[in-house]
């Protein structure tokens, strides 16, 4: 079943994301089970809006790419853990 991931970096900004979002190749290499995307400024921090063919392949893409990215970049991305808040999805509309 597909879910819903809004995922919170307190005290995160857009050229923190941009590195590494540019470094993980996501545009270039999508990670497997990735449905759609978006980021962008939130009060407090940057937030991020994803949406998943399953729960397994979005930790799957935090072992795989995103943790590793982040422990290579260091202070040039995120600084505090996020805080991910997970839904279940009924319907997703493609235009």
């Amino acid at each position: 079943m597909a879910v819903g991931l809004r995922i919170k970096f307190e005290g995160g900004t857009q050229d923190q994301y941009d590195a590494l979002h540019s470094h993980m190749g996501v545009d270039q290499n999508p990670p497997e089970g990735l449905i759609f995307h978006s980021a962008g400024p939130i009060e407090g921090g940057w937030g991020v809006i994803d949406f998943w063919q399953s729960r397994e392949a979005f930790d799957r893409f935090v072992q795989s790419r995103l943790q590793p990215a982040l422990q290579e970049l260091g202070d040039r991305t995120m600084q505090t853990p996020p805080d991910v808040r997970e839904f279940p999805v009924h319907n997703i509309t493609k235009p």
